[in-house]
């Protein structure tokens, strides 16, 4: 595969998966963490990282409106539950493993 076929074909792919995070607003941020290490704040603050990289100033609203599809504070009110001690305790067992990477 070429290069620009890969990077195509990858943009593609974030695209599919933000779609699908928009659809599935069931999935919390507290829930991905927990099962992933990682949720939709990290994918924004990765890509604020990735435009940085190209020169590209974004701040942290801008990112993370770009991944939600709405203003975060949008997102927090029609769709964040409570996180429930359980969900908050899973999250900081995965985040430990983020460590050992």
């Amino acid at each position: 595969m070429d290069h620009q076929s890969r990077i195509e074909i990858e943009a593609a792919a974030f695209r599919r998966l933000l779609s699908h995070l928009a659809k599935r607003t069931d999935a919390q941020n507290i829930d991905l963490m927990g099962l992933s290490g990682f949720c939709r704040n990290c994918l924004a603050n990765w890509y604020q990282d990735a435009a940085e990289e190209k020169g590209i100033t974004l701040d942290k609203a801008q990112a993370r409106e770009i991944i939600y599809g709405m203003p975060y504070a949008d997102w927090v009110k029609n769709h964040q539950s409570d996180a429930t001690p359980e969900q908050m305790q899973l999250m900081e067992e995965s985040l430990k493993k983020n460590k050992e990477m």
